[in-house]
């Protein structure tokens, strides 16, 4: 959050025109500092372009990329096309493709018309790939050497690529007349060798860790965070070099599929908008499409106690029972789900991994089972009284919770662990299997599963 005076303050200055203040507060604080007072002091899209002007091209478009996307669309959609275009000459490649796919088509044109040549091809090469794989979150503004030069002559080249990379903690050897990689050099290799050691001799050649850029994105994530890496290269199926992946996009990535996940485990979305500025009609849709189906789902609900109303008909105090029994199940199932779908997002479970799973899980949910059940015998025991029950014992009644929380915990527990390995396995998102499902599923089983342990024991 900015300092609750910068705001105030730049308002005065915006007022006074200072022009030298507005100017040294683009250049000087942090660009995210500079993005947040800009975006929660209700500045409009006017006052936000009349501060960044006042900065060189090159300060407002790194300050510019620290915008939220929703806000980036509403300052490109309400600018000046010619010094719009100008700042999307100065965006990262990875950073302006995400805003131009988010533009609305005629303005999109309308920028890519005004951008320098060879910056609109590089935009349209990265524009190919889809929008969830390597290609879309890469940048090409990598760091480069032949294979021909040695350390010293290595850093010096360095020192003129530096000032329009976006990182040279990693730099790429390469053959100069294929662009295919022949090895990885980092920055600390160069510094510690000799300056005139080949740099042949220092890079790393055998064992590389690459990404394609046709791969998905999630893969990217995966890899970066196992191997502990800054960037990785991104190859064509030709082993040509096309570009990096940064740590810094990988987070953006963890965030939006960890945001995404979360929203699908408690059917929602996925709404890629910030909460606030979602509009209501997508947010109604996307909440609105998952609650009707769980709705109709929990008609089988209705249906299930339908079918046992003649039970409950001689014993009412079973409907009293029946929302701690179905609570169970779908608890464990919860647990059980949110386990399992994390394992398989951190590659920690396998489809293939079903077998020792269930069997996992079925030792934990008897377990569980038997604590949950001996707690309803213990209450069903102590609280309730023979006048409630009528002709049936209170031994009896209290085994029929017993059994029936048991079964059900341990049912819950085996829907929620299986279910999202089924989903996996036909190449859906396990997060589909989210606790809402799982919750309905386990109600319906649960009816199912304790009327029948009543009609078995008490009937």
């Amino acid at each position: 959050m900015a300092h609750p005076l910068f705001g105030p303050e730049i308002k005065m200055m915006l007022l006074d025109s200072n022009a030298v203040g507005l100017k040294a507060f683009v250049e000087t604080l942090n660009p995210t500092t500079i993005a947040e007072t800009l975006t929660e002091d209700a500045f409009t899209v006017e006052q936000v372009w009349q501060v960044l002007s006042q900065a060189g091209s090159r300060h407002a478009a790194h300050v510019f990329e620290y915008f939220s996307l929703d806000w980036q669309v509403k300052l490109a959609t309400g600018a000046g096309r010619a010094q719009m275009a100008r700042l999307i000459e100065l965006m990262s490649p990875d950073d302006r493709v995400a805003l131009l796919r988010r533009l609305p088509d005629l303005v999109s044109k309308e920028l890519l018309r005004l951008v320098d040549e060879a910056d609109r091809r590089d935009i349209a090469t990265l524009f190919r790939y889809d929008e969830n794989t390597v290609g879309s979150i890469m940048t090409t503004d990598y760091a480069w050497l032949p294979v021909n030069l040695t350390t010293g002559q290595a850093i010096e080249r360095l020192r003129h690529q530096a000032p329009d990379r976006e990182t040279i903690y990693y730099v790429y050897v390469l053959d100069e007349d294929t662009r295919r990689m022949l090895g990885i050099l980092s920055l600390r290799a160069l510094v510690l060798s000799v300056p005139d050691t080949p740099i042949r001799d220092v890079m790393i050649s055998s064992d590389v860790v690459t990404l394609k850029a046709s791969d998905d994105r999630e893969r990217a994530a995966e890899a970066i965070v196992k191997y502990d890496l800054l960037a990785m290269p991104v190859l064509d199926d030709d082993g040509r070099l096309v570009g990096i992946v940064t740590h810094d996009d990988i987070v953006d990535v963890i965030n939006q599929e960890a945001t995404e996940d979360i929203q699908k485990q408690a059917a929602v979305g996925p709404i890629r908008e910030d909460y606030l500025e979602a509009p209501l009609l997508k947010l109604w849709y996307s909440r609105g499409k998952w609650l009707a189906l769980l709705f109709v789902m929990q008609m089988a609900t209705i249906n299930a106690m339908t079918h046992y109303e003649d039970q409950l008909k001689v014993i009412l105090i079973l409907a009293a029972f029946v929302p701690v029994c179905l609570s169970v199940g779908g608890n464990a199932g919860s647990q059980a789900a949110a386990l399992v779908t994390r394992g398989l997002a951190l590659g920690q479970v396998a489809v293939g991994d079903w077998v020792r799973l269930l069997r996992r899980e079925m030792i934990v949910g008897v377990a569980l089972g038997a604590t949950v059940g001996l707690l309803g015998l213990a209450r069903t025991w102590i609280f309730t009284s023979d006048a409630h029950l009528g002709e049936v014992s209170l031994e009896r009644f209290s085994l029929v919770i017993a059994l029936s929380v048991s079964v059900i915990c341990l049912t819950g527990t085996l829907v929620g662990s299986l279910l999202p390995l089924a989903v996996a396995k036909v190449g859906g998102d396990p997060a589909i299997a989210s606790v809402p499902f799982i919750a309905t599923l386990s109600d319906v089983l649960g009816i199912v599963i304790y009327f029948n342990i009543a009609a078995l024991l008490l009937l």
